[in-house]
């Protein structure tokens, strides 16, 4: 039996994108359909950031308690890793959904479980687990917020592996006693930190120079260094060349290629930990001209290049592939929609306005908790340079702030402000350190606001705070 319903908007993926899209444009009054075929609250809540989080909370406040005077002989012991893990199976909600799915209800947004697909202009098929099939048209916009996944290397037999990907990490159930994580990105870095923690022997495989490669460099190399004296072993250079699990033993076998020639490791597990593909491949992208598997191209207000119909918010679009920059896009999406709807002009050319996502291009913030944790916004020097900007770059240690060192005897950090020297704003500000995380939005509000570094001076940070490293950063800056 086939369904036929209407909506001003249908909503691909209810995930915190879709579910945002959804909270936008009911508020503006327009009928919304939301289409899931997994749980409702997507990848962040269950597999990601929440999951994540909660496995390295334990571990950063231990390491932060170690460095206080009268409490670190009171923390030597090791984590309870099944309270650690009960912990964070709470947080998901044991992956169940249903407080999400009653958000949803209570906003007014109709779910639809099951596997949706574009069926041509403004209409989505969605065959439920029972077999009934729907037909949805949408008077106004599909937006597509179906994230995206993790990508594994052309590995042959990788398959009969099962290695872990993002999800495994966040989910497992026990700890390894041997886990090799591939990769040397926010996954890797994140996850070798948790588990490391929690009594696995972690050893990292890092293709390139080292750790963190899209954050200032200095931001990998005090994450490896801590890494290693938690007791990791992290190898640059190195590459996999196969992957083998004995049927017998559970044991995998790992053939790497690295400085020193090739090798073969053991582990419990292996982590591949090496980027993401758009979930795109099977929601009908060919019904309407485009290619299955591709990331989608759109405008600021995450249009997509050559529709007046079709949005791709969040991971999709490519743009930055962070949850909290994704639920950003879908409320200027959102917001988007509804002025499209009621024929209200959208304004492309305010770049500060409210269906313009212009903090994409300048003013990403990024947060990874390891120990220490790294902190960015906005561009790093590198990228900076590479655009033609003439910038200067002030550094400051970290440990020459009195807040920092009252946190924690041998506290060890370091920050980096970008200044554009023609404007006078910043572009780029990183941190590196511990407890620095709650510290970023500082510097996500300097850029996005595009404050001249003269305005700044006037911002007098409290003290004894680590935010005081503003203020040696502009001492710095002034000479």
């Amino acid at each position: 039996m086939t369904e036929a319903e209407e909506y001003d908007v249908v909503v691909l993926g209810a995930g915190p994108v879709g579910e945002n899209v959804a909270d936008r444009v009911r508020a503006a009054g327009l009928s919304c359909a939301v289409v899931e075929s997994e749980l409702v609250g997507g990848e962040c809540s269950y597999w990601a950031c929440m999951p994540s989080k909660a496995l390295l909370r334990p571990v950063v406040a231990r390491a932060e308690a170690r460095r206080v005077p009268g409490l670190r002989q009171s923390v030597q012991g090791p984590l309870d890793a099944r309270a650690v893990l009960d912990h964070r199976d709470a947080y998901t909600s044991h992956w169940k959904d249903d407080g999400q799915v009653a958000w949803l209800d209570g906003i007014g947004a109709h779910l639809y479980r099951g596997h949706g697909r574009l069926y041509g202009t403004r209409k989505v098929s969605v065959t439920s687990p029972e077999g009934e099939h729907h037909v949805l048209t949408a008077r106004h916009a599909v937006a597509v917020c179906t994230g995206s996944r993790a990508q594994l290397p052309d590995l042959a037999g990788l398959a009969d592996v099962n290695p872990w990907t993002s999800r495994e990490a966040t989910s497992a159930q026990e700890v390894p006693g041997r886990l090799v994580v591939v990769g040397g990105g926010v996954v890797a870095a994140e996850m070798a930190t948790a588990w490391q923690a929690l009594g696995a022997q972690v050893t990292v495989l890092v293709r390139g120079e080292g750790l963190l490669p899209r954050m200032e460099p200095f931001a990998g190399e005090l994450v490896a260094d801590a890494l290693r004296e938690a007791g990791a072993e992290l190898r640059t250079h190195t590459s996999v060349t196969d992957v083998v699990r004995n049927v017998a033993t559970g044991a995998v076998t790992v053939s790497v290629r690295g400085p020193e020639g090739d090798e073969r490791l053991e582990a419990d597990e292996i982590l591949f930990a090496t980027g993401r593909a758009p979930r795109t491949d099977d929601i009908g992208l060919e019904t309407i001209g485009l290619d299955p598997g591709s990331w989608l191209p759109v405008d600021d207000s995450c249009r997509v290049e050559g529709s007046d119909w079709l949005y791709g918010v969040g991971d999709v679009n490519h743009r930055a592939l962070l949850t909290h920059q994704g639920k950003y896009q879908a409320r200027i999406a959102g917001a988007a929609i509804a002025a499209r709807a009621a024929g209200t002009p959208v304004l492309e050319s305010d770049r500060w306005g409210a269906h313009n996502a212009t903090a994409d291009h300048t003013a990403v913030p990024q947060v990874v908790f390891t120990d220490p944790e790294a902190a960015s916004a906005g561009l790093t020097l590198a990228e900076a340079e590479a655009a033609g900007r003439r910038v200067r770059s002030v550094d400051y240690d970290m440990s020459g702030v009195a807040g920092a060192g009252l946190y924690g005897d041998g506290y060890t950090g370091r920050a980096r402000m970008i200044v554009d020297e023609d404007r006078g704003v910043l572009l780029g500000v990183t941190f590196v350190g511990p407890g620095v995380g709650e510290l970023i939005h500082s510097a996500t509000v300097a850029i996005a606001g595009e404050v001249p570094v003269e305005r700044l001076w006037h911002a007098v940070p409290s003290y004894p705070t680590i935010s005081e490293v503003w203020l040696r950063l502009l001492e710095t800056y002034r000479g």
